[in-house]
């Protein structure tokens, strides 16, 4: 049986005329589920069903199904305290559907339901939280500012991931962060500053090349704006951006000498997605002392999804440190305190997460309006 529930008040909505999309779609599996080919798989997770295998997908390869140009709006989020205000670009809805109808002909009900663009926001089996942007991202976003992340991506090597990715709200603001304090290698040597490897993960591989690549495309566009020509000249009067090869290859170049790697997986979460992500989504070649931050908003609406993601995050926090001895693993997990209707809430992944052995506190409580929360997650 489908169930059809609508999270009110939780989706971003700057004002009734914008289009709004995914940040960080709920993402269920199994874990011992087996892996069925991507043939037999739907595009999205359904308990008891087959489920997408776990895939990396290389930068340049999505890249190429990129359109020639693309729409966008800005997020405009206050960090408050003494932090200033961060815009965040996300690609537009109807952008997104007609590079949808231009892959698949014109029958814009079929594209739409692949992809999961419907008009539900969580509809168990065929819609799992749409191409919207949650409240709980913004939340992590503004919790990442205040925890003083930013000073650690220009000191220190860095692998940053977020599970459930969508339009990456959280992983743009890191990506902003990193850009702006990472210096060209006009400034100085590649060699001289830390890596940073970003990993996004989606269950459906379409939410990758449709969102999360345009939008980091959009941030790094928006921050070298003023600084390259190229850039600036791809940027329309009707707020799109022409994606020509010369700015994809300016691009690629600025993420080579900030010494940035992008990473992209997606699949149902198993032990065959840590596998995948720790043998090939993270470089074997970092320091030991490379430090692991995992992100997640809006993962654990449901029993089900909470499983299978505290197993996975497990998994992840457990592997870091034997690959890294010399760094550090922790994650922070923002969402809502209860998900009426579907059963899952942020207690019962706390009472798991600590009943696995992690220790867990609290970073930010939201009470007004729907109540939600983010958590710092680490072992030991």
């Amino acid at each position: 049986m489908a169930f059809s529930f609508a999270f009110a008040g939780d989706d971003i909505e700057e004002d009734d005329q914008q289009q709004q999309h995914t940040s960080t779609p709920p993402v269920a599996s199994t874990i011992a589920a087996p892996a069925p080919s991507a043939s037999t798989a739907g595009a999205f997770p359904v308990q008891g069903k087959p489920l997408l295998p776990p895939a990396q997908h290389n930068l340049h390869n999505l890249l190429a199904r990129l359109p020639s140009k693309i729409a966008f709006s800005l997020l405009e989020v206050d960090l408050g305290g003494d932090n200033e205000s961060l815009s965040l670009p996300r690609r537009e809805l109807w952008d997104v559907r007609v590079q949808l109808m231009a892959e698949d002909g014109t029958d814009t009900n079929a594209s739409e339901s692949e992809a999961g663009l419907g008009e539900h926001d969580v509809k168990t089996g065929i819609y799992e939280g749409g191409f919207k942007s949650w409240e709980s991202s913004v939340d992590l976003v503004k919790v990442l500012a205040n925890e003083r992340v930013k000073e650690t991506l220009a000191q220190e090597p860095c692998v940053l991931i977020e599970l459930g990715c969508g339009t990456a709200l959280p992983s743009l603001a890191l990506f902003q962060w990193a850009l702006a304090a990472r210096k060209s290698e006009q400034q100085q040597e590649p060699q001289q500053q830390p890596p940073l490897v970003l990993t996004l993960a989606d269950y459906n591989p379409s939410v990758l090349y449709l969102v999360t690549l345009p939008n980091l495309i959009l941030t790094w566009a928006l921050q070298q704006r003023t600084e390259n020509a190229v850039v600036q000249e791809a940027f329309t009067p009707d707020g799109e951006l022409e994606l020509t090869s010369e700015v994809v290859d300016a691009f690629k170049q600025s993420l080579s000498s900030r010494r940035i790697t992008l990473s992209f997986l997606s699949g149902a979460w198993s032990p065959e997605f840590v596998d995948l992500l720790c043998q090939d989504g993270v470089p074997a070649s970092l320091p030991d002392n490379t430090k692991t931050l995992v992100l997640g908003s809006e993962t654990i609406y449901s029993p089900f999804a909470l499983e299978s993601f505290g197993a996975t995050l497990l998994s992840i926090l457990q592997r870091a440190p034997l690959d890294r001895p010399a760094g550090e693993a922790k994650a922070i997990i923002a969402a809502k305190r209860l998900y009426f209707g579907v059963g899952g809430s942020l207690d019962d992944f706390i009472d798991k997460m600590r009943g696995l052995g992690s220790s867990l506190r609290t970073l930010s409580e939201e009470t007004q309006g729907v109540h939600r929360g983010v958590v710092e997650c680490h072992l030991g």
